[in-house]
């Protein structure tokens, strides 16, 4: 059985200031949304045990209680204890393969699958049924721990992906994912359901994406910082004003871009847990949540435990061939459900 070993790296350390718009805060809450931003991955349980282990000095004494409420100003030292290392093993999860070649190969990920390892999350992801399928032969180009992994989509977020077999082929469509698509070679289309309809019925949404200051939001538009975040629209059909099926293509690809820009519009994307914005409400999570029931006639419709967003289309030049290569991958069954029962109102 195909295993690939992860070992880890012992960190450095990491200072962080409190800023005035966090002060108040429980310790291991601020401290989980800012090494989020810093781009170091953690579970509240494991930012408390980091505080409980003695990880965290503010002026060179510890800090081990997680319930403390940090005050502007305060500086703090994080240096997170060595991970054990960690053997991925292949599992004999199902893949719907679109293509597959010598250097790469281009799935239609299922939702609720996560993409690789993460807290919470450290067995029964699509590494996994990678490394099961592809054995040794995938690029380690982003890491042991993500084995193949180009470009990620989230785990509730069904659709196409494109997997690295060989370093060269990883980065030959990195470069094209570092682009943008802006000179025509890398194309990302989406297919989403929100909350009432949007206006105009095609345009573009822009604003920058980052950690919001206060709220427990995983992101969110603001108005300073972040990074700059485009995403372009165009509604395909609308249910009375209940809600509205897009079509949605990247400019970026920011961490959950179309879920927060929608959103920030007030047209959350139906289904989405993280977002709860509706018609009219705003991206600080005041308003109707978007996996709450309908409104009016389509009270009934039930809708699935999952944002139902879909990334229908991906295009890309091959790496060894230098061909354009272009995909299409039809709705799940739980989307079409909800699209069909609107469709009967």
């Amino acid at each position: 059985m195909a295993a690939i070993s992860l070992m880890e790296t012992t960190p450095k350390p990491q200072t962080f200031t409190v800023t005035p718009e966090a002060a108040g805060q429980r310790l291991d809450v601020w401290l989980l949304a800012v090494v989020g931003a810093a781009g170091l991955e953690a579970s509240r349980a494991e930012v408390q045990r980091w505080i409980k282990a003695g990880a965290l000095t503010l002026a060179g004494s510890l800090s081990a209680n997680p319930a403390k409420k940090v005050r502007v100003g305060e500086v703090f030292t994080l240096l997170p204890p060595p991970k054990a290392p960690l053997v991925l093993v292949g599992e004999d999860i199902p893949l719907d393969i679109y293509y597959e070649d010598e250097v790469l190969l281009v799935v239609n990920k299922p939702a609720g699958l996560t993409v690789h390892p993460a807290p919470g999350h450290y067995t029964g992801t699509l590494a996994h049924a990678l490394i099961y399928h592809c054995g040794a032969s995938l690029s380690a180009e982003n890491g042991t721990d993500r084995p193949g992994i180009v470009h990620r989509l989230d785990k509730d977020t069904s659709g196409l992906m494109v997997v690295a077999k060989t370093p060269q082929a990883h980065r030959h469509l990195a470069r094209q994912f570092v682009r943008k698509g802006l000179d025509g070679a890398l194309t990302r289309t989406y297919v989403g359901l929100v909350r009432g309809v949007i206006s105009p019925a095609s345009g573009t949404i822009t604003g920058n994406i980052g950690r919001h200051p206060t709220l427990r939001v995983p992101r969110a538009v603001v108005i300073e910082g972040g990074k700059v975040a485009v995403t372009h629209y165009k509604t395909l059909e609308v249910f009375g004003k209940t809600a509205a099926l897009l079509e949605l293509a990247l400019e970026t690809g920011r961490t959950h871009q179309i879920r927060v820009h929608l959103a920030h519009k007030g047209h959350g994307v139906l289904g989405d847990p993280l977002y709860p914005v509706g018609p009219g409400r705003n991206s600080q999570g005041h308003g109707a949540a978007p996996r709450g029931p309908l409104g009016g006639a389509a009270a009934g419709i039930e809708l699935p435990p999952r944002q139902l967003l879909h990334a229908a289309g991906l295009g890309f030049i091959h790496p060894q061939t230098h061909k354009k290569m272009a995909f299409t991958a039809p709705l799940p069954a739980d989307f079409m459900a909800v699209l069909a029962a609107l469709r009967a109102i």
